[in-house]
């Protein structure tokens, strides 16, 4: 039961998102999306009902405006209100739109990461993989521009980690660390990988690490205290859950570690 549980918030790369938002899903596209994105649509999610008139409203404009500047104004605009829905295959699919006329740093960016974001979400390993390319595309001109970006080179490994070539991404991990030890990005995904590879010790090890760095690192006290778990540490496995009770009092935060602390029992 429980290495179930794990190996489902380990899928998509991103475990602690999928723990902490997982009523938060990328919702439907609309048709034009869909066709001209090739983005399989997914489950809908509630939105307020003054984003969702915001977006109609800036969608209206964009339809109607020729392929210029304005256009790609109105693209952006539509990524940071389609993000803020959750909806982020779509939001994804405008800051490509935007990037694609701006050419900038900045464009390029937005871009990577909005698909990073829609890949973090994506449970088709079809769609993980077809976003994880656009992913690596944006953001490998940002890493092109600049190898120091270490923050978009442990995006970029991440995202090779459920395609054919993972250990592109571990070694990629591995270089972000050697240049920046206390990379706590890094540090969190390493000890995710170490996990789901059964790396239990290694594991501790990184997020030890990472919670010296930073002791408020909610993401990083939780997944330790799943490596505890599955190395059989109970003690410590429970001090975990119970730091992180006290660090963030999000429901969603707590009923997770209340469900860890029961299976301790």
């Amino acid at each position: 039961m429980l290495k179930t549980r794990i190996v489902l918030l380990l899928v998509g790369g991103l475990l602690i998102w999928l723990i902490f938002l997982l009523p938060k899903s990328v919702v439907e596209n609309e048709s034009q999306l869909k066709e001209e994105a090739g983005i399989a649509p997914s489950s809908h999610s509630e939105v307020p009902a003054t984003l969702s008139a915001s977006i109609r409203s800036v969608r209206a404009q964009f339809a109607e405006s020729p392929a210029n500047q304005k256009n790609a104004i109105f693209a952006d605009s539509l990524r940071t209100l389609y993000t803020q829905a959750g909806q982020f295959d779509s939001a994804a699919w405008f800051a490509e739109r935007a990037a694609t006329f701006f050419n900038t740093s900045e464009s390029y960016l937005n871009a990577g990461n909005s698909y990073y974001e829609a890949y973090s979400f994506a449970m088709e390993p079809a769609k993980q993989e077809q976003l994880a390319e656009k992913t690596r595309f944006w953001l490998g001109k940002i890493l092109d521009a600049n190898p120091k970006n270490l923050e978009v080179k442990t995006k970029m490994a991440m995202t090779y980690l459920s395609s054919k070539a993972p250990m592109q991404g571990i070694t990629m991990m591995r270089e972000v660390l050697a240049e920046d030890p206390k990379n706590e990005f890094a540090l969190f995904n390493m000890g995710m990988l170490s996990i789901q590879s059964g790396q239990y010790d290694r594991a501790i090890e990184r997020l030890e690490e990472l919670k010296a760095i930073n002791p408020n690192h909610v993401q990083g006290q939780l997944l330790l205290g799943v490596a505890y778990m599955n190395k059989g540490n109970k003690v410590k496995a429970r001090e975990q859950f119970e730091i992180v009770k006290k660090l963030d009092q999000d429901p969603a935060v707590q009923a997770t570690a209340d469900s860890y602390l029961k299976d301790l029992e």
